[in-house]
């Protein structure tokens, strides 16, 4: 039997799969078209850290906000490169609120540190971030008491890395911070998949 029924093709639609991630991204772009849109004054005042007295509330501000800035466009793309390939990978994982809360510890991490132990320099932008994400994407399948091969070869890569540069390269890029980032990455992996090993057995 002959029919002119045909099904109606699918037509793709755009998604927001990574609402942690791809709005961590608009809130940078938007960070640096303000930042050039005053000059470079959002960037001084609100998205970098360095040392301020810590009762005053915009060192707290700029602790966390100092993430979204960034110096100029190369900057911003550069590594937003590597969060746009990580991070949906990581957030479809283990969460959009996990992903955040990697964010933040990273940016208040480095902040501190920063602020502690570099008082004369500004320091702004994602590279710790993309670090943590870095490591965290080195361990995404862990099993219990076992240390991946590619979590380790990773950090001997990335970290090794940025422990040479910050001894021997004099440049405007801040090694410590991504060495700290990846750290932070490292250490809330591991606990995360603890976690989920935790809730897995449970179930079982």
């Amino acid at each position: 039997m002959n029919s002119s029924f045909r099904s109606a093709p699918c037509r793709p639609k755009v998604t927001f799969n990574a609402p942690a991630v791809l709005g961590f991204a608009l809130v940078c772009l938007a960070a640096l078209i303000i930042d050039r849109m005053t000059g470079g004054a959002a960037n001084d005042y609100v998205f970098s850290v360095y040392r301020w007295p810590l009762y005053r509330p915009m060192a707290w501000v700029r602790l966390i906000c100092h993430i979204f800035g960034h110096a100029g466009w190369d900057h911003l793309l550069g590594n937003m490169m590597y969060i746009l390939i990580l991070g949906p990978m990581l957030e479809e994982k283990y969460g959009s609120w996990n992903i955040v809360f990697v964010m933040l510890a990273t940016a208040a991490v480095t902040g501190l540190v920063h602020m502690a132990f570099f008082p004369g320099l500004a320091l702004c932008g994602a590279s710790g971030v993309v670090f943590a994400f870095i490591l965290l994407s080195s361990i995404t399948d862990i099993r219990e008491g076992e240390i991946p091969l590619t979590f380790i070869l990773v950090a001997v890569l990335y970290i090794g890395q940025q422990v040479y540069q910050c001894f021997f390269y004099k440049d405007n890029i801040s090694q410590f911070t991504h060495i700290l980032g990846g750290g932070v990455g490292a250490v809330l992996g591991f606990f995360m998949n603890r976690k989920g090993l935790t809730r897995y057995r449970a179930q079982r």
